[in-house]
């Protein structure tokens, strides 16, 4: 477990005019780590609205939650973008700013064949002295991280986890088996059965307000307690999916100020959820027992 058993995709707190909210940011990042139990947190993914900040906004976010919780919780930064370049420039600005490891997700639009791919994150883990978690995540991306390629990326020293979110668990099943890369879930409904098959986390979404009953599902299955954890998925079904009604991002926002932790509103192209959105999903933090 490179990064811990729980990661949280942390929202990116805004103000009213939109500017970035850092003592927000900081105040989030201690919610996520002391009230949620989380091992590390995500900055900058997608669920962070990473495509709408700046460089620079990325740097000031990601000292402000180090600075914050660094020392009791991992830090990694997202930095994958459809450019190699500017990923790799992205990486070396992270490990400058203290981050703990790196999240780079597979380039997205231009569809590169795999040669491409593996070019791609072989030149952001060579960047770094960093740890690298791979984002595997074909229907944002457009492409999938073919199993041989990721066969193939294991072999590089610093890349070592994978966020998978591409729904095939027979080959994942077949990359674990075949490498040591821990490969961790991109889909939080999807935790208990990718653990079934040699998973050992979670890099959550609806962790925002599920993350100490996730991890606790976690552990439970890791030591055998396999009943105590299927329990726990079946009561956090209607959360790890129902944030998911809209995009991620929307509705964490919309869920944190039901519970009284408001962190802002969204960048275009995203919008603000609407009443009968954050309703229901408050509908399914009640039913999961979550508030």
């Amino acid at each position: 477990m490179p990064f811990g058993r729980l990661l949280t995709a942390m929202v990116t707190p805004f103000t009213e005019d939109g500017a970035l909210d850092l003592p927000a940011a900081a105040e989030l990042a201690t919610y996520l780590v002391e009230e949620m139990d989380n091992d590390a947190l995500v900055i900058s993914g997608t669920t962070g609205e990473a495509p709408t900040t700046t460089d620079e906004e990325k740097t000031a976010l990601l000292k402000t939650v180090v600075e914050a919780v660094g020392g009791r919780a991992k830090i990694v930064a997202g930095v994958g973008t459809f450019s190699t370049a500017h990923s790799v420039h992205l990486a070396e600005q992270a490990a400058e700013a203290g981050a703990d490891g790196l999240l780079v997700v597979t380039p997205y639009y231009s569809k590169p064949p795999q040669s491409g791919v593996l070019a791609h994150f072989r030149a952001v883990a060579d960047a770094t002295d960093l740890p690298n978690l791979l984002y595997d995540i074909p229907h944002r991306a457009a492409i999938e991280i073919a199993t041989d390629t990721l066969l193939e990326l294991a072999e590089h020293p610093r890349i070592v986890a994978v966020k998978d979110a591409k729904g095939k668990l027979v080959e994942s099943a077949r990359v674990m088996a075949e490498t040591d890369l821990a490969f961790y879930s991109g889909d939080d409904a999807l935790t208990l059965p990718l653990m079934s098959v040699g998973g050992v986390g979670l890099v959550g979404t609806s962790t925002h307000f599920s993350g100490r009953a996730a991890k606790q599902m976690m552990v439970a299955f890791a030591e055998g307690r396999v009943d105590e954890a299927l329990a726990l998925h079946r009561r956090l079904q209607p959360t790890f999916t129902g944030v998911f009604a809209t995009q991620g991002c929307i509705l964490v926002k919309a869920g944190l100020g039901v519970i009284g932790r408001p962190v802002g509103g969204l960048r275009a192209p995203q919008v603000e959820a609407t009443p009968e959105q954050t309703e229901a999903f408050a509908e399914c933090l009640r039913k999961s027992e979550l508030l």
